[in-house]
């Protein structure tokens, strides 16, 4: 297989305005085949205005897209076929049982009846819905109603699949049970583009992660390379920390946030930063945990709050 081949999404910098507005600045990014690829930011970064582009909604302002190898701007309905989207909101037709959502969604596949009938009902199976296949839509719970989207989603067969923040609002048994479907549809080898504002949800699903913000890319890569580098591997907080600790971080140029009256300390593999400041300045008023992703997040983002 050729490099070129091998690439499912080869974007190169797409560019989206909205009158003066940019939305999203010249971003080049692509998904490997087989792979699962998170694309992360706050409220207003982008990923919205991408995904739209992704999958045909939205033009481009500038730049090139190639899904398949094909050209969105002149083989968008080809390469529309091939793709399945499991978007936000909860858009089942609501006069329809659960199968016959499925049924009527196929016919914009131009998917025979009989095949549609087959797929919707091996799907149903898949997502543990098979005993729901004629309850109407209102009797579902939310869990039951991502299970039917995400089964919606996959009616054509795509070879790729977008979820657009698929476990939103859904309890935790609801959320690990859509992560174990996901997890069987990548180990079929499904190129799937994950967007979630959930940082153990993309750290769990995701290959390789995109963190966005104010409509360009901060950084990409694996999520436990960037831990690494933007985090450590172990973190301190320490409530109203004194003086002495300060300089201690200052001397030994410990990677650190002051947030309010609370200090957060990164430590590399090579600094035992528990050891260094717990016995000391952690007798109370102190958490000790390992680095993850959401603090990857909050340190390039920032944690002030978004509309």
């Amino acid at each position: 297989m050729s490099p070129a081949s091998r690439h499912i999404v080869n974007a190169k910098g797409i560019t989206k305005s909205f009158g003066g507005f940019t939305a999203v600045d010249s971003i080049s990014f692509r998904l490997m085949k087989g792979e699962c690829l998170g694309f992360l930011g706050p409220n207003g970064a982008g990923k919205t205005s991408t995904i739209r582009m992704m999958y045909g909604v939205s033009p481009m302002t500038g730049g090139t897209l190639e899904v398949f190898g094909l050209n969105m701007a002149t083989d968008w309905r080809a390469i529309l076929y091939r793709i399945g989207v499991c978007q936000q909101e909860n858009n089942a037709d609501p006069d329809l049982s659960v199968i016959q959502n499925l049924e009527v969604f196929a016919t914009y596949f131009d998917i025979p009846r009989r095949v549609a009938r087959s797929r919707a009902l091996e799907l149903l199976r898949f997502m543990a819905l098979d005993h729901r296949k004629h309850d109407r839509i209102n009797s579902l719970s939310g869990g039951l109603l991502r299970r039917l989207i995400l089964a919606r989603s996959l009616i054509n067969d795509p070879d790729l699949l977008i979820l657009d923040e698929p476990t939103t609002g859904l309890d935790p048994q609801s959320r690990h049970q859509l992560w174990e479907r996901m997890d069987v549809l990548r180990s079929r080898g499904l190129s799937i583009f994950l967007t979630t504002h959930y940082m153990d949800e993309a750290a769990r699903l995701c290959d390789r992660l995109i963190i966005m913000d104010h409509g360009k890319i901060l950084i990409q890569g694996r999520p436990q390379k960037l831990i690494r580098e933007y985090a450590g591997k172990d973190v301190v907080e320490v409530i109203n920390p004194p003086h002495e600790l300060t300089e201690l971080v200052r001397t030994h140029h410990l990677m650190n946030d002051m947030v309010g009256n609370r200090l957060i300390i990164y430590g590399q593999e090579s600094e035992n930063i528990f050891e260094l400041i717990g016995q000391k300045f952690c007798l109370e008023r102190c958490i000790q945990r390992m680095a993850t992703l959401e603090d990857v997040f909050l340190r390039l983002t920032g944690r002030e709050l978004r509309e």
